[in-house]
């Protein structure tokens, strides 16, 4: 495998203060995935089912996001981990998410600058670059070069993700861990 180690450093240096950030590359064929993680959105427990143009239904057929998810040759994985005051801290997850959410629109500026022709990028939970999703009003994505859809969306097992980076998926009492991916594909691997 190639060497693409200073996107992983790069993505460390676009983080926050106040949580810690890991990085690593994969190959794309070493990621798992299951569409049973479709049925967790279809139980709704996040909330934005039908709700997000980027959550299911809307986002797509899962075998074929299974089948588009897979076609790439390597994987960046990012993790931010972060700490909470306890157990309990509800706010403090939803604003570790939006912290996430900021550090992957911030990757997204950079990850546009990278002369891949073939990449996705992947996040945690459903799109928040809009504070209510133009679903909720059935209009257009009003930003769909920013829009990003879940890791869990495209069926890929997080946790199983984790172990083939060498990260952990739960990082200790007390805090919360997301991740989020941009796949991609190099020139010299097109077919």
């Amino acid at each position: 495998m190639k060497d693409y180690t200073q996107i992983a450093d790069k993505i460390k240096s676009c983080a926050d203060d106040g949580y810690t950030c890991n990085s690593a590359v994969v190959e794309a064929c070493n990621i798992v995935f299951d569409p049973a993680f479709r049925r967790a959105c279809e139980a709704n427990t996040c909330g934005n089912y039908g709700r997000s143009w980027t959550c299911p239904p809307d986002v797509g057929d899962i075998g074929e996001l299974i089948r588009q998810a897979s076609s790439y040759k390597y994987a960046v994985v990012y993790q931010t981990i972060h700490p909470l005051e306890d157990s309990y801290d509800f706010e403090g997850m939803v604003e570790a998410g939006e912290l996430h959410s900021k550090l992957s629109q911030r990757l997204s500026s950079y990850f546009d600058t990278l002369d891949f022709p073939k990449k996705l990028h992947l996040a945690a939970g459903g799109c928040r670059v809009c504070p209510v999703c133009a679903k909720r009003t059935m209009e257009t994505c009003r930003h769909p070069d920013r829009a990003l859809a879940s890791l869990e969306a495209y069926g890929v097992n997080v946790s199983a993700l984790a172990r083939a980076c060498g990260m952990k998926y739960t990082n200790g009492q007390n805090t919360v861990t997301y991740f989020g991916a941009l796949f991609f594909t190099p020139a010299e691997c097109e077919d």
